[in-house]
């Protein structure tokens, strides 16, 4: 039986089901449409990402299983509170977005080559209308891993995550995951699960369980405080308790 994929026309907004995606490769919605702000707010309040190689037209995705993390739970290892407590990086919020797409695009493998100039400047773009927020780690005034997303009422949708220097990444996520749990926020979307996010304590989730956990979560709105521009701290505890 022949499989059509759908073409998305630009002048049109919207997105076919993602009970529609392929299995073959896991997750290939659809082709074509643009990277406008409001497609791509459409494409994660429906839980669809895009990700295209190059000479590829815009490819959108929903695969299943899908990897995640519950903010509420998440436990950093104790190797990390002491690696932390010892280094005292500094972590902030939204202070360097658009260094922090830039440096996700620099450091990955010529095999992960999905965050070129289109991609990051529509990224960039929704950071400038509030919705894509970036997560910094700090040494001596530098910057040295991050993480970076999109928001989506009380779910983080994970985009992409870069490590300069030793634990950086996993720092970020520790310090983001406790201040986005105490502003409201309920899961963090982190597409497809890898040994990296497996190693941190990311879980997964099916298609129908995550659909249903992005219905309830995305129609409730997060505190306004938790993407402003500021410092993260932890709690003494956060550190010190070994």
């Amino acid at each position: 039986m022949a499989i059509y994929l759908t073409e998305l026309d630009p002048d049109e907004l919207w997105f076919p089901s993602p009970e529609n995606a392929l299995a073959d490769p896991n997750g290939l919605l659809a082709f074509g449409g643009d990277l406008s702000p409001e497609r791509l707010l459409l494409a994660y309040q429906h839980g669809i990402f895009p990700w295209y190689g190059p000479g590829e037209p815009i490819l959108w995705w929903s695969p299943t299983p899908r990897a995640v993390f519950n903010p509420m739970t998440f436990k950093p290892a104790k190797s990390l509170k002491k690696f932390q407590k010892k280094h005292a990086y500094k972590v902030s919020i939204n202070k360097a977005t658009d260094s922090v797409i830039d440096f996700c695009a620099a450091v990955r493998s010529e095999e992960e080559t999905w965050l070129n100039e289109d991609m990051r400047a529509a990224y960039k773009r929704l950071a400038q209308r509030g919705n894509c927020h970036s997560v910094e780690v700090w040494q001596d005034e530098k910057l040295i891993g991050g993480l970076y997303g999109i928001s989506v009422g009380q779910i983080f949708c994970g985009e992409s995550m870069f490590s300069l220097s030793t634990n950086a990444s996993k720092i970020a996520l520790w310090y983001f995951c406790h201040h986005f749990q105490q502003f409201g926020g309920k899961l963090i979307d982190c597409q497809v699960m890898n040994p990296h996010l497996q190693s941190l304590g990311a879980y997964e989730l099916q298609r129908e369980e995550f659909a249903q956990t992005l219905l309830s979560y995305k129609k409730e709105p997060i505190d306004k405080r938790c993407f402003s521009e500021q410092w993260l701290t932890l709690p003494l505890e956060g550190i010190n308790e070994l």
